[in-house]
């Protein structure tokens, strides 16, 4: 029956990115009270989480970028000889248990995943279209809970908020006392998470003498700029190593 597993040796070749989305969240999510539409508790747990997995899961992501209940993992290397179902199933399955971990859930909650192929050049256009999604997000959930609080159904707000332009939403949350240009960067603008490289300073015993080395560590930046700005490009340059 070997031959049945006719998906088995599909690979992928870096660079590549994958990309996990929630499943069921909002179910599992409710009984823990978090504020609408964005708590930073959820956050938090989302970002822990993709640090849990760059430190115990065995893989080498090079950076990784996350709004909302999405996960981008970049990747120039991986293990598994690249095989596509290793990737899509023990990716999502990894951060399933991360996150109910982090956020001690009660009721089980999924990620379905999926690997785009990229070239180099593609990395940074990839990160400008999500920070883009992610401000779209950011608009439409606002307009959607303060919709809610108005009073109407969901169904009624999500009717509502299809036929309104996002200058409209704007203008909308802004007479409930939101300026969506002032809300916290990570909710704008998402959270990247990547390996920083420091210097350490040490004394070596054998040698009698003070030393410096070379160390990394895993750097959450909740302030990520916008990928579009001379700033923004500069980091995106300093995390793609060629």
């Amino acid at each position: 029956m070997r031959e049945r597993e006719i998906y088995s040796d599909l690979r992928i070749f870096p660079p590549f990115v994958v990309r996990i989305d929630g499943r069921g969240f909002r179910r599992a999510l409710d009984l823990l009270g978090f504020e609408k539409p964005y708590d930073e508790r959820f956050a938090h747990g989302m970002a822990d989480s993709v640090e849990v997995f760059f430190r115990d899961s065995g893989m080498n992501p090079l950076f990784a970028f996350t709004f909302s209940d999405e996960i981008n993992l970049f990747f120039c290397e991986i293990p598994y000889n690249n095989r596509i179902e290793k990737i899509d199933s023990i990716i999502p399955g990894f951060f399933s248990s991360a996150l109910t971990i982090q956020l001690n859930l009660r009721n089980p909650i999924s990620f379905d995943s999926r690997v785009i192929l990229l070239g180099k050049e593609d990395i940074y256009r990839y990160l400008v279209w999500r920070q883009a999604e992610t401000w779209r997000n950011h608009v439409s959930s606002y307009g959607y809970y303060t919709l809610l609080k108005s009073g109407i159904s969901e169904n009624e707000a999500a009717l509502h908020l299809k036929n309104m332009k996002a200058s409209d939403i704007h203008e909308l949350v802004f007479q409930h006392g939101i300026n969506l240009a002032e809300t916290p960067s990570w909710q704008r603008c998402g959270i990247l998470i990547a390996r920083e490289t420091y210097e350490k300073s040490g004394y070596d015993p054998v040698k009698k003498k003070e030393v410096k080395t070379l160390r990394t560590k895993i750097v959450q930046q909740w302030n990520t700029p916008i990928f579009k700005t001379d700033e923004g490009k500069k980091l995106i340059s300093r995390l793609v190593p060629y």
